[in-house]
């Protein structure tokens, strides 16, 4: 996918309600003063080396649990997988030089010869099946999520095996592409902040606290040497730092820009903001955990506050243009994807209903992490004032990156009603982010690895047996007929799906942003 310039708003544009006063008081969610007194990071890159600024911490190089799009750029140019998802959403070959569906239930794969880690040893079919085994131990994992089930290793030679399910599982070759190797030796079932991988750079220096890394090329890499000798990986929460340190030199890339932000850099001599259409889903998900006789156990009490949020507002002039109201319970632009319905803002009708209902004395309490999505905290204010509007008593709370809100995730922590949360699709299809987001079971929810607690036994059913259905046509039908039954459960509060926008330095070059807002650093190439 082409990344597109970023289109300002046109001149005149007016707030409709005052309410939203937060984006003409702080920007979305950043306030931002002069550029002298934000202090950025030090130290301007060398010619040979790429620094990259992320708005949420790099704990570990490791993706069982750490999947933000940012971060797998950076885990993928050190840990690969079997396959990969392209620019066109399609798979693509990686460590794999063949991954075919052989049987209704098993595919034959072969490891490309030559593929090893940056010690040079080889990559070998033990890792593989050892990879998948430690993935599948992993309490509270997105990618676990994705999967119907996670298929056995059968060795068949030393180079090939066999990759068995019980039920046929015909996006295999697309979820693999989350599976990343290391030696079977050093795999742990946790993230993994060191050790070896097959990628194109090796770790010469890791700070998993502080969430600072050091990349160089791997000199025994089997594929193409990277142009760029070394990467630098910070974490810089404050995304007025990370302009200002743009600005300056003293970063290459930025990612997560809110419209504010794209806005000061728009223009600027040797600064490029790129724009695409993303495949994540930001929601305002409801606690499906709450006990029966709770009024937010109630899907008509769910879809009444809906009518409390004006999107169309949120979406104008709070994120100003840079995202979509959802129009369905996935992305659009997934593969497989239709539209399911609308929000509708109506406050006198959500007032009524509670009222019919019983639940107009409500108190939401809202959560979220820290850039969870760009904007995340004018979006939660305008919210807040949205749901008061309509006699709902609103509280927020924000969690800072790396803090504990996994846990509250999971339902073993403190209680919640709406989290603030971002979810991609990693395949580029509908299907798996369906899996994951609603495919809860009475087990997935014992280990916390039900998403927010959605467990709807007939859901899963539907979701379990469009995931097996081999006939493209008939999967397809199932598809779209889960779809309109997931978004009848009303699970969001509301939800938009953002454009991704990115700025980089002018002397990056060949960096193509894709649609699953990742990379590849392979590409890259510096100039000046």
């Amino acid at each position: 996918m082409t990344p597109a310039p970023h289109r300002v708003p046109p001149p005149g544009h007016h707030t409709r309600r005052t309410v939203l006063r937060w984006s003409a008081l702080g920007g979305a969610g950043v306030a931002l003063g002069p550029l002298s007194a934000c202090a950025g990071p030090t130290g301007a890159p060398g010619p040979g080396t790429l620094t990259l600024g992320l708005n949420r911490s790099l704990v570990s190089l490791d993706n069982k649990l750490n999947q933000f799009e940012a971060a797998v750029t950076v885990q993928r140019a050190v840990r690969q997988a079997l396959t990969r998802i392209g620019p066109d959403l399609e798979p693509q070959l990686v460590l794999a030089d063949r991954f075919e569906r052989t049987e209704p239930t098993a595919w034959t794969v072969r490891l490309r010869e030559g593929v090893c880690y940056s010690d040079g040893s080889p990559v070998t079919v033990e890792d593989v099946a050892t990879a998948l085994r430690m993935y599948g131990k992993v309490p509270g994992s997105f990618l676990l999520g994705l999967f119907p089930e996670l298929p056995t290793v059968e060795a068949t030679g030393e180079r090939t095996f066999l990759l068995r399910t019980e039920r046929p599982l015909p996006v295999l070759d697309r979820l693999m592409a989350n599976i990343h190797i290391t030696p079977a030796k050093a795999n742990r079932p946790e993230e993994l902040r060191s050790g070896l991988g097959s990628g194109p750079y090796r770790v010469v220096r890791a700070n998993s606290g502080a969430g600072e890394y050091t990349l160089a090329r791997n000199s025994r890499y089997w594929g193409r040497q990277p142009s760029v000798e070394k990467v630098q990986v910070r974490f810089v929460p404050e995304e007025s730092s990370r302009v200002v340190a743009l600005r300056s030199g003293e970063l290459d890339v930025v990612d997560t820009l809110t419209p504010d932000s794209a806005d000061q850099l728009i223009g600027l001599p040797g600064v490029t903001v790129q724009e695409t259409v993303g495949v994540r889903m930001c929601q305002l998900f409801y606690n499906f955990r709450k006990p029966k006789g709770h009024p937010l156990a109630d899907p008509r009490v769910r879809q009444a506050l809906t009518y409390a949020i004006d999107g169309t507002a949120l979406v104008d002039d709070v994120l100003t243009g840079t995202a979509e109201e959802a129009r369905g319970v996935v992305p659009l632009a997934l593969q497989g994807a239709v539209p399911t319905g609308t929000y509708a803002f109506d406050p006198g009708r959500a007032r009524q209903l509670l009222q019919s209902l019983g639940a107009d004395d409500l108190r939401i309490k809202v959560i979220w992490e820290s850039g969870e999505f760009a904007g995340d905290t004018s979006v939660m204010e305008a919210v807040l004032d949205m749901l008061q509007d309509v006699g709902v008593r609103a509280s927020l709370q924000q969690f800072q990156p790396g803090g504990d809100i996994l846990k509250w995730r999971q339902g073993r922590a403190g209680d919640w009603d709406v989290i603030g949360n971002g979810y991609s699709s990693p395949t580029g299809q509908a299907l798996t982010m369906l899996q994951g987001m609603y495919g809860g079971t009475a087990e997935k929810e014992r280990t916390g690895d039900a998403f927010m607690g959605y467990v709807i036994p007939r859901i899963e059913r539907q979701l379990s047996a469009t995931a097996t259905e081999v006939d493209d046509a008939e999967r397809d039908r199932r598809l779209a007929t889960v779809q309109r039954a997931v978004w009848e459960t009303w699970p969001s509060l509301w939800a938009f799906a953002p454009k991704t926008l990115l700025a980089r330095r002018d002397r990056v070059q060949g960096l193509a942003l894709q649609a699953i807002n990742s990379y590849d650093l392979t590409a890259i190439r510096l100039e000046g």
